[in-house]
Order: structure tokens, then sequence, then C-alpha cells
């Protein structure tokens, strides 16, 4: 995993390809692949709802209460962005996918209100 570089040249496709994402949302969701892989006892293909989670994960690891607010600016406003940035990744030749892959498996894998909207100390309501 340490050795993948997305060129700017690549990004300048993916940005044609799919307008809706940031350059660092690309970059992030690469981050998030190495961040979940890293946490296994051995590397291995992971599953389109083990990366969503690890999004997420890292999201909040990284900007704590700000994630939703960092990944919605990127573009990735749901689990299918992911996968669309994913399939971005492998039709750029970024990531490969194994034939059981599909974009569907990052379609509703969790809800953004309910997984970046935990109660904080700050709020003035529970759920706020």
């Amino acid at each position: 995993m340490n050795g993948i570089v997305i060129d700017d040249a690549t990004l300048e496709k993916l940005r044609e390809r799919d307008p809706r994402f940031h350059d660092a949302a690309y970059l992030f969701v690469v981050a998030a692949l190495h961040f979940v892989i890293e946490r296994l006892s051995e590397p291995r293909h992971i599953s389109g709802r083990e990366l969503a989670e690890g999004v997420r994960d890292l999201a909040v690891d990284r900007f704590g209460p700000m994630a939703r607010t960092v990944l919605e600016h990127w573009g990735i406003r749901a689990t299918v962005d992911v996968g669309a940035i994913v399939f971005g990744l492998v039709e750029c030749g970024v990531l490969i996918k194994q034939e059981e892959d599909e974009i569907d498996a990052f379609v509703d894998v969790y809800d953004f209100d309910e997984a970046f909207e935990p109660d904080y100390p700050f709020s003035d309501s529970p759920g706020t």
C-alpha cells in the first residue's frame, strides 16, 4: 500500500471523470485503504463495507467533530460516494478490483447523520 501514488495527470483524469470530488477525496480514500489494511492481522483484499467504515474511522480520528464537514467539502456525502471514488481509481489504474467487487457494496453502509453526529460535550442538546 505504501507504493500508491496519484500523479497530477491521474488527478486530472479523475476530475474530468467525476468533478463532484475534490482531489483530497481521492487521496483520503487511498489513505483510508492503507489505514484499514494496517489494522488487519495480515494483508488481504478488503470489502467495500470495510473501506467505507475505514473512511469513517479515519475521518473521525483525523478531524474529530469536523469529520462530516470535511468529507462533504470534498464531495463525500454518502458511502456510495466512497464507491464512486474507488471505481474511479480503478478505472484510472491506481487500484485494482476483484471480479466480485461492485459499487453496490458501498451503498448505505452507514448513514452520515448517525455516523458523524455523536453527542459532543459542547453541543446544546443531545443529538445536535
